[in-house]
């Protein structure tokens, strides 16, 4: 099994890193803003989306760290603190403000997010190897509609 390794420097790249980044689960004790490195990190179990039809569904280990962070803004996530409440992260965006920064939004299930004042887009993600299976495929349909008249 190839281990997956990419790099993003624009935010065609940061798309990319954020459809392998659907669906993984993290907690905040797997985040971190280092302040004096311009850095934030985390450590993601994510949804392997490259398993064949008829394989079972994996996770892998996966690190992920954006470079030239000048600052950050949370709602509803302590990056660090102790918890054993999961985190679903369902996608990164970004919003260039004067090109080349701006800020990556990272989305979590819940209404959790993260706001990542960026200088510029430099990201990258790493798979560290361990890999086992998952309990499931995450599941996105949506419920079907139902009529109401008044």
């Amino acid at each position: 099994m190839e281990l997956l390794k990419l790099a993003a420097l624009d935010a065609e790249d940061l798309a990319v890193i954020s459809a392998h980044l659907q669906d993984a689960v993290l907690r905040a004790g797997d985040l971190a803003w280092l302040p004096g490195e311009h850095r934030f990190v985390l450590v993601a179990r994510r949804f392997d989306w490259s398993v064949a039809p008829g394989e079972a569904p994996r996770r892998r280990l996966a690190g992920v760290h954006f470079e030239r962070v000048n600052g950050v803004k949370t709602r509803g996530i302590t990056p660090g603190a102790s918890s054993d409440d999961t985190l679903s992260l369902l996608a990164i965006t970004f919003e260039e403000d004067e090109a080349p920064s701006g800020v990556a939004t990272l989305v979590f299930s819940g209404g959790a997010a993260i706001r990542l004042d960026l200088e510029c887009i430099e990201v990258r993600l790493k798979d560290l190897g361990p890999v086992w299976e998952a309990d499931g495929t995450p599941d996105h349909e949506a419920p079907p509609l139902v009529e109401t008249r008044p």
